[in-house]
């Protein structure tokens, strides 16, 4: 992992990535509101010849994964949520100065916190984005979850980087 860098800059970029978080979440959640406010559940809208928007609840997590759990999943996702966003907060803080690091951590965390908003609020991961191919349909997603894949495949790479210096 990333060191630190201990300068009265690295509280400002701290400041900064957070900034960078809290916008994407504002962004999600907009993108989610038009969603609700102008699809129907479950009836695709077709944009090309690839891309739906649909909109979708997922009570579950990734893939749909706990969907049919009862329930008690919405807790122990929006728990989980705030926990790994709570840690990604004091590693940021603690790694301001390593931009890979701290952007990919600024992703996951802004899609962590805009999926744990959603279950506070609706119950479930609102869903809008349909990309499909012949028939086969990828399972729809949001602007959080395409924050969070964006930030793991940063935080791979940067690792990468890191261990082949």
């Amino acid at each position: 992992m990333a060191r630190s860098g201990k300068s009265g800059g690295s509280q400002q970029a701290f400041f900064a990535w957070l900034g960078m978080s809290t916008l994407i979440i504002i962004i999600d959640q907009l993108t989610k509101i038009i969603a609700k406010n102008n699809l129907f559940e479950g009836v695709a809208r077709p944009v090309t010849s690839f891309l739906n928007w649909t909109l979708v609840y997922n009570p579950g997590a990734a893939f749909s994964f706990l969907a049919q759990a009862g329930g008690w999943q919405r807790w122990f996702f929006t728990g989980l949520g705030l926990v790994a966003a709570a840690v990604m907060i004091w590693l940021i803080k603690k790694n301001t100065q390593q931009t890979i690091f701290c952007l990919a951590m600024s992703l996951i965390l802004s899609g962590a916190v805009g999926n744990v908003i959603d279950r506070i609020v609706y119950g479930a991961v609102v869903d809008f984005v349909d990309v499909h191919y012949l028939g086969w349909h990828w399972p729809a997603f949001n602007i959080a979850d395409s924050a969070i894949t964006l930030g793991v495949i940063l935080l791979i790479f940067d690792e990468i980087r890191r261990v082949n210096k």
